[in-house]
């Protein structure tokens, strides 16, 4: 882009901000740069700008730049929730595309800042992820790169595995209320490192309770563990605590987004040219997609949908429910705030909605792809299914001291979706 097309932006982006004011909604401030696509795709595979180097990141950033590169893929914006917020704009990207592309980020910063789900997230995290991948760094030098890669191997492979209720968390380093394990005497008492704590002799167990967060529970409990290693494992897992209400809100946070960028564009008084090309570029973000769920689409049908049946109740609604009508931008809010989406689907995904979105379960059998189910009950509680515990399986701790071996028992709570044996 060009020093022209970037004043036209900066003009655009003033109406844009006045016009989402006006309709509601209350975002952080927002600092937007214009980048190049392999800077763009960088900080889209590593998640954060600043973040610390891993193979795994080089990876995802191959595959999203050769998607990009052969035609098949395109990363139109990338915002971080911070605050101030910070949002990117590809450079090869069109006038209309970044105006199109600022109105919907105004939707996902006004969604940062008030869904519930965000309010114990570092607002400061790209400070913190640059001064943990400057402690990492550190640790490659003293303790070498390889040895460094093969330990964040390990914990990036469970870094699903944490328990997001923070405020229910023992502080880190508390000790639980155990007896010494003793230790060893030989020549590889060495090995044994810190002493873990072990049951007590009347047979109580540790963890008291199973513990869900294996980042926690193993970076405070394991015996061995060096301090720098102990340090990696809670930089993961902060790191990941501040992905897990992004996790929780994908349909809602895109569907929001969605919304607002659809009816700010449409405040602009946009010539028809300009027009026709931002309805072809909505139409394309929003299209359904083959055998997954579209989150911008299905997010916004939804949310189209409460406005509407709190705007114009049925009659029976109106009876049931006691709505009186005219209540549906009021209703919005309420759901932005207080819902992830989880509740979201299973309150909202109506008999309706199911239908008019062609939502199904299907399963490969013989190599073809075959419709299995379109009941809407199953069809929206396999969704839900699908998203409670961000999708992973659910796994803790039950014995942290396992036959007296310093063995970890594990335990898979089944939930109607068999595990993959191999992965585990």
């Amino acid at each position: 882009m060009d020093d022209f097309d970037i004043k036209r932006l900066e003009t655009a982006y003033e109406k844009i901000w006045d016009i989402a004011q006006g309709m509601g909604l209350d975002c952080f401030p927002t600092h937007f740069e214009v980048v190049p696509p392999q800077i763009m795709y960088e900080f889209g595979s590593y998640g954060l700008p600043g973040r610390f180097s891993h193979w795994t990141h080089g990876k995802a950033y191959h595959q999203m730049k050769t998607m990009y590169d052969y035609g098949l893929s395109k990363i139109y914006e990338l915002v971080i929730n911070t605050n101030p917020c910070q949002a990117f704009l590809m450079d090869n990207n069109s006038v209309i595309q970044n105006t199109m592309v600022m109105a919907h980020v105004l939707g996902h910063c006004d969604f940062f800042k008030n869904n519930r789900w965000f309010h114990n997230t570092n607002r400061q995290m790209t400070d913190s992820a640059s001064m943990n991948a400057e402690r990492i760094r550190k640790y490659e030098f003293q303790h070498g790169a390889l040895e460094v890669e093969h330990f964040l191997d390990s914990v990036l492979s469970i870094q699903e595995h944490i328990d997001p209720n923070l405020d229910q968390r023992p502080k880190p380093g508390a000790k639980p209320p155990a007896k010494e394990q003793p230790r060893p005497e030989g020549p590889y008492d060495d090995l044994w490192g810190a002493p873990a704590e072990a049951p007590k002799e009347d047979g109580s167990r540790f963890p008291a309770h199973p513990e869900k967060d294996l980042l926690w529970f193993i970076a405070n409990y394991a015996p061995t563990l060096e301090d720098w290693q102990r340090d990696i494992l809670f930089i993961v897992r902060s790191e990941m605590l501040y992905f897990v209400p992004q996790m929780q809100t994908k349909v809602m946070n895109e569907g929001w987004a969605s919304f607002w960028h659809l009816r700010i564009m449409r405040e602009l008084d946009l010539p028809t040219g300009d027009y026709i090309e931002f309805a072809n570029l909505h139409s394309g973000v929003l299209s359904p997609a083959p055998r997954r769920i579209n989150p911008y689409y299905v997010g916004l049908k939804v949310l189209e949908d409460i406005e509407r049946r709190w705007d114009t109740p049925s009659e029976e609604e109106k009876k049931e429910f006691k709505r009186p009508g005219g209540e549906g931008r009021q209703k919005l809010f309420e759901v932005r705030e207080i819902e992830n989406d989880v509740s979201f689907l299973r309150n909202y995904l109506t008999k309706d909605l199911v239908e008019n979105l062609d939502l199904y379960i299907y399963e490969n059998r013989d190599d073809e792809w075959v419709i299995v189910e379109k009941d809407w009950r199953k069809v929206r509680d396999i969704l839900v299914h699908s998203m409670t515990n961000f999708g992973h399986p659910y796994i803790t701790v039950q014995d942290g001291d396992f036959h007296g071996n310093r063995e970890l028992l594990l335990k898979h709570h089944y939930e109607g979706r068999e595990i993959d044996l191999d992965y585990a």
